[in-house]
């Protein structure tokens, strides 16, 4: 079991993705904003974070930001509609970036630490 920390605004796509997560024995805590995002992490520890960009007060890179700010070290993954500039890639460095629609089979080997790499590219 893996402790997962799912930051994502879309409530019918956050439930999909918590309700399969679950079901595959991960324990899911979900945000929908850099606030409450940033809230959890000051309350929690997790395994890994499964981080939409485009968020209601802000950026999923704002909460990146604040994880360095504060000397955590989380992997992450981006599960964004929006296209992420290589460049943003480079300096944030995630486990994978999964443009939305992905494959919730690759979401899953991920967040269980299988090949996110291999899996980013299904």
């Amino acid at each position: 079991m893996r402790r997962v920390l799912l930051v994502e605004d879309e409530p019918t796509l956050c439930r999909v993705i918590a309700r399969n997560l679950t079901a595959h024995g991960h324990e899911v805590t979900t945000a929908s904003s850099v606030e409450a995002a940033r809230e959890a992490l000051e309350g929690q520890a997790f395994d890994v974070m499964l981080l939409d960009i485009d968020l209601p007060d802000g950026t999923g890179w704002e909460v990146v930001r604040h994880l360095r700010e504060v000397g955590r070290d989380l992997p992450f993954v981006v599960v964004s509609a929006l296209r992420v500039h290589p460049e943003r890639l480079d300096e944030f460095r995630p486990l994978a970036y999964l443009p939305k629609p992905f494959p919730l089979d690759a979401l899953l080997r991920i967040a269980a630490g299988e090949g996110a790499h291999e899996a980013a590219e299904d």
